[in-house]
């Protein structure tokens, strides 16, 4: 019998693997959502090509593609204003998938869409949070369910044959399985994200990483409008101790006024991009702290596994989040395939093939991964400088680059090489 699934948590990794398991021959995928609705909500997302070439293969390119920018160049500046570097990315780089930069409440809508087209309507349960389970003898999961309003509110169980925490940085399936871990350790620095739409002229075409050893500035476009009007994208960080008031750990959606944080960023230009001119014309601005997770030495238990944050939730830099959610989605369908009947057994091959990887990536990111270069530019030069070759020298600029690329396996070459998780496609 084909086994059920349930997947804990209806976000981008959540709604990947109920798609990537649908394509992969295994119908029977419940995903249970806490939100009482999928609504287009959060900022913007930098997608991969390793990731958009999993997206390509599940028949979804298209549809992102209609509401996202393809990253065309990625530029590190030093706060002062010098470039340190340029490069091309995506399909300028020689990918044979773009990078694509999009809303995440669009990625996710697409994603809710074709689940719903795909599995079913009733494939999306919102409203129920998954708050733990227990393995049975069989190694099944016993998961309970709080559900928030209507016929069935209150509390339930259920026992489906395989359980997938997809559930974020607080996965309650991840807490049951590392019921001492706690909270999500916090690096001191402050977190600020929002939206802004601006004229293209000001916009630029380009993905923007600016600052110092204290301040990080990213601003890229990832929409545009007939008009010619494009939805900005941008983030900021810097030490809490550098900002007057207190800041909620965790607290992923607190509202604050942009004056709160615009002064810091007074005078930040980097070739026609003003860092406060796309800050006043934000609609709103959330402040969160930067936070990641210590890397686990097991996701898998028997029936049950980890994807997405809930396994591996990094610093949100080099723009891997999301990208390896998908990925991670791709190969839990993939494992699933190749070891048919024995669920243990593919989840414990799944977290083999991803899990040293991810371990690596965290602590990459948590050395600031390829935005190093933007440190070691301001302790080699605080000042500013004229010529970056004699800064960084470009050899070493390249380096780091391409060890990055290669930690997350989205090097031109390994992408460009196809994807390892080919299953047959379903797009009924």
């Amino acid at each position: 019998m084909t086994p059920h699934i349930l997947v804990a948590g209806g976000g981008v990794a959540g709604l990947t693997a109920a798609l990537a398991l649908h394509a992969a021959g295994f119908p029977r995928v419940t995903v249970v959502e806490a939100a009482r609705e999928i609504r287009p909500v959060g900022a913007g997302l930098n997608i991969m090509p390793n990731a958009v070439r999993e997206l390509d293969a599940l028949g979804l390119l298209d549809d992102l593609e209609a509401d996202a920018v393809r990253t065309r160049e990625l530029r590190y500046y030093h706060r002062s204003g010098g470039l340190i570097s340029r490069e091309p990315r995506g399909l300028r780089a020689g990918y044979r998938w773009p990078q694509l930069s999009i809303h995440r409440g669009r990625l996710q809508q697409v994603l809710a869409d074709a689940v719903r087209r795909r599995l079913g309507p009733s494939a999306i349960v919102t409203g129920v949070r998954v708050t733990g389970f227990e393995q049975l003898p069989d190694g099944r999961p016993r998961v309970r369910l709080e559900h928030r309003e209507g016929a069935m509110g209150g509390r339930a169980s259920l026992e489906p044959d395989v359980l997938i925490g997809a559930d974020g940085i607080r996965s309650a399936v991840r807490a049951a399985l590392n019921p001492r871990e706690g909270e999500p350790p916090w690096n001191g620095m402050l977190v600020w994200r929002g939206m802004s739409w601006m004229d293209a002229r000001r916009a630029g075409t380009f993905m923007l990483i600016a600052g110092d050893d204290r301040q990080k500035a990213v601003v890229y476009p990832m929409a545009e409008r007939p008009s010619g009007d494009v939805l900005v994208n941008w983030a900021l960080a810097m030490p809490a101790d550098s900002i007057a008031g207190p800041a909620a750990r965790g607290d992923w959606n607190r509202v604050v006024p942009v004056s709160d944080f615009l002064r810091h960023y007074d005078g930040w230009e980097f070739d026609g991009v003003s860092v406060p001119e796309v800050l006043r014309a934000a609609d709103a601005a959330y402040e969160y702290p930067m936070v990641d997770r210590e890397p686990l030495l097991r996701w898998s238990h028997g029936r049950t596994t980890l994807v997405g944050d809930a396994a591996h939730a990094m610093y949100p830099i080099g723009s891997n989040g999301a990208t390896q959610s998908i990925v991670d989605a791709r190969a839990l369908a993939h494992a699933m395939v190749l070891h048919p009947g024995d669920p243990a057994g593919a989840l414990a091959a799944y977290e083999a093939e991803r899990r040293p990887a991810m371990t690596e990536l965290q602590r990459a990111n948590r050395r600031l991964g390829p935005e190093v270069v933007i440190n070691l530019a301001h302790e080699r030069a605080p000042g500013g400088f004229t010529h970056i070759d004699d800064v960084i020298p470009a050899h070493e600029r390249r380096e780091i680059a391409a060890r990055y690329a290669a930690t997350g396996a989205f090097d031109p070459e390994t992408v460009n090489a196809g994807s390892p998780y080919e299953v047959p496609v379903s797009t009924t």
